[in-house]
């Protein structure tokens, strides 16, 4: 399993169709996923700190789990089958440890609000990554990463990676 950080949410023209867009940690793959429009904001919203007046679907899973006193230990993308993203979200309660199943904009915007690493599978990286140089961002310029990946973006649709 490959970490991943979480470079945020943009959305691609001119279909307005969300992506969250992953970077490799210690390398140069980049893993975008297309996603709702719901789990877009939810992402959005935890990586901007916005409270909602009333909690939003993550935020009550969050609730949940600390309540229950389970551990949300860490969330791994771990297939593409048929243009499907497929993730798990690996918890510890009592001692026990449990997968449960879920869509990866959901795993991931729970871990944005957990704090708990985000994985992916060396095969899905394999598959659906795209490269982006350090010498094509210039320098790790935020603008040119995200110029690069709007260039990458003219050239799929989101039926290629659905999350």
């Amino acid at each position: 399993m490959v970490e991943l950080s979480l470079v945020g949410v943009r959305v691609e023209l001119p279909s307005n169709t969300p992506i969250v867009l992953l970077k490799e940690k210690d390398g140069e793959r980049f893993l975008p996923i297309f996603i709702g429009a719901v789990e877009a904001t939810a992402i959005a919203f935890a990586l901007q700190g916005v409270v909602t007046a009333r909690p939003m679907t993550h935020d009550l899973m969050k609730s949940l789990i600390d309540e229950v006193g389970i551990s949300l230990e860490q969330i791994a993308i771990t297939e593409l089958r048929g243009g499907t993203f497929y993730a798990l979200i690996n918890l510890v309660h009592n001692g026990s440890r449990f997968e449960v199943s879920a869509r990866p904009s959901d795993a991931i915007a729970l871990a944005v609000r957990t704090g708990v690493p985000i994985y992916a599978e060396e095969e899905v990286l394999t598959e659906a990554s795209i490269m982006i140089r350090e010498e094509d961002d210039e320098d790790g310029d935020p603008e040119a990463t995200v110029e690069e990946f709007r260039r990458f973006l003219e050239k799929v649709n989101p039926e290629d990676f659905q999350g």
